[in-house]
């Protein structure tokens, strides 16, 4: 392993943008390691999983338990606080200890969790921190997204990721501070929402925004609990100048920001400080059509399945998050469907920042049972509140494709499990649109999507050519509806299509593709004949195409894996714009 591998701190950007402090510690690095028996005898990168090349160790074997060990002191600064403890993600289940002393434990791997570990640090010498990952390939009832369970990548499926593979950090905060905010933009009352929750309750919290370095509006308050709402609005005499639906708006065009800054009081002064941000726009449907901002928004968006090849599931760099989305913004695309993981949060950031669409997925399960319905539910609420702030998600997608619910066109219970989820997600956020199950065998969701790859843009023309075609259709083989559903008027969206593989070079034995083209020129009129198919019929209102990147065997993206362009960005533009004369 190459000594500067092992000296660099990887990824060392704050983790949670959107709610920073500044008194906190990266735990990123190396950390001692060992696979199967407790020995930890080996070095590992964290946080890349050990299947991946830039954990310095890449096996891709089958792990069912990892183990890890890191030796930390607090900086001075950080001396008589309390001290959180933060894991990004670990995948599947983990146990933490601090010197010994068991913390807790943590069920989900695309999700992440934090502990106050005051009592078990030393403020003044050496910690220690181990945790135990396990993650058994076999379970079926895990989501686990394109996950294989076999040993070898094939098709649609990837790597495994095993044990920690997003950031690791310590927080220093008082023992009064704030545990979380919720903020929702009110946008047709030019307002905005703070749901805050303490952990003691405090002298007063002010709630300090602004607009581009503009003052736009001040709130302060004495809680009477520890949890509270305050709603600001944001016509006071800072913003007056500005036309709210042009000016301040959030949209992908133009990703304004408002930034905040929430500070915690107690009897002795100021206890906690936080900054956030957040965007004022408005998802919303009207006579079947999808509004942002109250204005009729076409998507066009990709699928982004979030892979890197030399890293996997976590991408090697900050800059990688923010490469991907100036690469799908200049091929046109206003969105990303981020497919079959819980993405991390600096990504969204990102998206948030450069004004990018996201509809937020979560890695699926293979078969329906009590013990997984139980762990999705877990699961898919904790990515929701985690992500709940982010302006540029505006849908929410808790399955696809009937994965984990196989027989959800004809059996009652998996229909009430999707049901269950839609309206689990919508009883915490009813501020975004949120899908059923994607793709096919739909029952109540707010959008009725579509997953059709039809090889040719003549086949696509005759599938949305009229209603009475597309509620026809049979997408993939089943049926569009599950028994007892019927379509009730919602927005049509093709949520996939395309997937045209072209790898004229590639030396892979099994490289996939759901249709393949060998020419480039063939190839860039077979993308366009697709997508001008949907462009064309006024029953759609959005598209996704399959997809950013090849994957490992799966080598139909719009760039390769190590994000070389194979169409011109400027063509594709032009496609996605219905400009193209090629």
């Amino acid at each position: 392993m190459e000594e500067a591998l092992m000296t660099r701190v990887p990824r060392s950007e704050y983790p949670r943008p959107n709610f920073r402090r500044d008194n906190w510690l990266c735990l990123n690095g190396e950390w001692d390691f060992s696979i199967g028996e407790k020995t930890l005898d080996r070095k590992i990168i964290v946080p890349y999983a050990c299947e991946t090349a830039l954990s310095g160790i890449e096996d891709k074997g089958f792990h069912k338990t990892v183990w890890y060990r890191r030796t930390f002191t607090l900086p001075g600064e950080m001396g008589g606080k309390n001290i959180l403890l933060h894991f990004g993600a670990v995948d599947y289940r983990c146990d933490v200890w601090v010197n010994g002393q068991y913390i807790r434990s943590h069920t989900g791997g695309q999700t992440g969790f934090a502990a106050d570990i005051t009592d078990a640090v030393d403020q003044t010498g050496d910690n220690v921190i181990e945790v135990k990952a396990e993650d058994d390939y076999r379970d079926l009832e895990m989501p686990r997204g394109k996950q294989f369970w076999e040993l070898n990548s094939r098709s649609i499926f990837y790597s495994r990721t095993t044990g920690i593979w997003q950031t690791v950090w310590l927080e220093a905060v008082e023992p009064l501070y704030l545990v979380g905010c919720h903020i929702t933009p009110e946008f047709d009352r030019r307002a905005v929402r703070f749901e805050y929750q303490l952990s003691e309750i405090a002298k007063k919290i002010a709630f300090d925004i602004s607009f581009q370095g503009t003052a736009a509006a001040n709130l302060t308050v004495a809680p009477q609990s520890c949890k509270g709402s305050v709603t600001i609005g944001l016509d006071q005499t800072g913003l007056q100048a500005w036309n709210f639906q042009e000016d301040l708006a959030w949209t992908p065009e133009n990703p304004r920001l408002f930034d905040a800054k929430i500070t915690v009081y107690g009897e002795n002064g100021t206890t906690d400080r936080v900054d956030t941000y957040f965007g004022m726009r408005k998802v919303s449907i009207e006579n079947g059509r999808f509004l942002l901002n109250n204005r009729e928004y076409y998507q066009k968006l990709v699928l982004d399945q979030g892979y890197w090849e030399q890293s996997l599931l976590t991408a090697p760099s900050d800059e990688d998050f923010i490469k991907d989305i100036r690469l799908t913004k200049a091929m046109g695309f206003n969105g990303v469907r981020k497919h079959q993981k819980v993405e991390d949060p600096r990504y969204l950031y990102h998206a948030d920042r450069l004004g990018l669409l996201v509809w937020g997925e979560i890695g699926a399960a293979y078969v329906y049972s009590r013990e997984y319905a139980h762990r999705i539910y877990s699961e898919w609420m904790e990515a929701v509140e985690r992500d709940y702030n982010h302006p540029c998600i505006v849908a929410w997608t808790p399955l696809n494709e009937s994965w984990g619910v196989p027989e959800i066109k004809v059996d009652r219970q998996q229909q009430a499990h999707c049901n269950a989820l839609m309206y689990m997600t919508k009883s915490v956020d009813d501020t975004r649109v949120v899908m059923d199950n994607d793709g096919w065998e739909h029952t109540c969701g707010d959008l009725l999507t579509i997953h059709d790859y039809s090889p040719s843009g003549e086949k696509l023309r005759k599938h949305f050519e009229s209603m009475e075609s597309v509620l026809t259709m049979t997408p993939g083989g089943r049926s569009l509806f599950a028994d007892g559903y019927g379509y009730r008027g919602q927005p049509i969206l093709v949520t996939e299509f395309g997937g045209v593989k072209y790898a004229p070079e590639s030396d892979l034995a099994r490289s996939w593709g759901y249709c393949e083209e060998n020419d480039l020129g063939a190839y860039t009129r077979k993308y366009a004949e697709l997508t001008r198919a949907i462009l064309d019929s006024p029953l759609i209102q959005g598209y996704c195409y399959t997809q950013l990147t090849d994957v490992e065997n799966e080598e139909n993206g719009l760039l390769t894996y190590h994000r070389d362009i194979k169409i011109p960005l400027d063509t594709i533009r032009k496609i996605n714009e219905g400009t193209w004369e090629g």
